[in-house]
């Protein structure tokens, strides 16, 4: 048997949500199914290296994904012809792109379609190829896997589909992130804002996750006791945020950071702030609750779902609400605390294993093995 996974998010250094997601799953199959032959694609050569397996063999084939037309180009003409001289049994695409031409059966990962919500948020022309092409890679599709109840609720009536094609698979997070002692919460404050204790907002800097909104909820503060630290790469739009002068040395944006690094400075963090407007899951709530950290959180889409009781919640459209969420998280210990203990229980839900299990469940239901 051949699995063909498409491993395009792989190719950066700096991996984000799909490239995380594709890598917690497909490590875990490699290390899990011996037996099974994987043919690894990518459209450039990956700056993550795997580690070797015999039973594991990397296609780099272009041209690179940069551009709509050059996905149209990889997807239909590359992908086909990787498929077919590979002997491929069924191919896997984990961030919601398809083949058309194919006709080798094919599970890809929906995670949302804030695409079709929110057109403003992306490029034209990109926005254009998404909402053409995904409705046509969904019924393409032998099975398509989402990430959230919410998302595939979406899914199923954006694009009419019976229900029984798409299942709901939880992400997990990385056990990277765990509880720290207060001396290295201390050696981190000391690090970062002079050892003040901080709010802390994970994201790629993408206009759904809000992040100028958070800012100008935070700038409200009068003498805030806790400063604010920002962690991601921008995507498309500029990174030009206003800051008033007055909180213009309470403000960190730190850019990208590694996995153990963030993992160190999530834990040390007063609160996650976590205001998008629209998510599919949102990973950094699980590293917050696996961390032990409270959870100021948007009332939307899937992230009550995945947040549950660990979390304070407001509307990420009215920046009043945000700065109380804050407010109430810098004035009350008690309730730090208490959501505290809620996320460490609440974290035990989510699992990569997990995760990896059920995917691979549906990988081989489609496979015909």
């Amino acid at each position: 048997m051949v699995v063909a996974i498409n491993c395009r998010q792989l190719t950066h250094r700096k991996l984000e949500g799909f490239g995380n997601y594709t890598l917690e799953l497909v490590t875990r199959w490699i290390e899990q199914h011996p037996d099974i032959s994987f043919v690894l694609i990518f459209d450039r050569e990956p700056k993550f290296l795997f580690p070797e397996y015999s039973h594991v063999k990397k296609v780099v084939i272009g041209p690179p994904t940069r551009h709509p037309v050059l996905y149209w180009l990889w997807f239909e003409w590359s992908i086909p012809r990787v498929l077919n001289r590979e002997k491929a049994t069924v191919f896997f695409s984990p961030d919601g792109y398809n083949s058309l031409r194919s006709t080798i059966p094919s599970l890809i990962t929906v995670h949302d379609l804030n695409f079709e919500h929110n057109p403003k948020d992306l490029p034209r022309i990109l926005g254009f190829y998404l909402r053409t092409f995904f409705p046509k890679f969904v019924r393409k599709a032998n099975h398509v896997l989402t990430v959230s109840q919410f998302s595939k609720n979406d899914i199923v009536q954006k694009y009419p589909c019976q229900e029984e094609k798409i299942t709901a698979i939880h992400n997990g997070a990385s056990e990277a992130y765990l509880p720290v002692e207060n001396s290295e919460k201390t050696q981190i404050s000391n690090e970062i804002c002079e050892g003040r204790p901080f709010f802390l907002f994970v994201g790629s800097l993408h206009p759904r996750k809000n992040v100028r909104r958070l800012l100008r909820a935070y700038a409200k503060l009068q003498d805030p006791k806790a400063d604010l630290v920002i962690v991601g790469s921008a995507m498309w739009k500029s990174n030009d945020y206003s800051i008033p002068s007055s909180h213009v040395d309470r403000i960190h944006f730190l850019g990208y950071l590694n996995q153990q690094r963030l993992a160190r400075i999530m834990a040390s963090a007063m609160a996650l702030a976590y205001v998008p407007y629209f998510e599919g899951f949102g990973i950094p709530l699980v590293e917050a609750m696996r961390c032990g950290t409270p959870i100021l959180c948007s009332n939307t889409t899937c992230l009550p779902e995945v947040a549950g009781d660990a979390a304070i919640y407001c509307n990420p459209f009215d920046e009043t609400e945000i700065h109380d969420g804050l407010l109430r998280l810098q004035n009350d210990a008690n309730l730090r605390e208490e959501l505290s203990q809620k996320g460490l229980n609440r974290s035990q839900q989510f699992s990569w294993d997990t995760s990896a299990a059920l995917a691979w469940e549906k990988l081989m239901a489609i496979s015909g093995t």
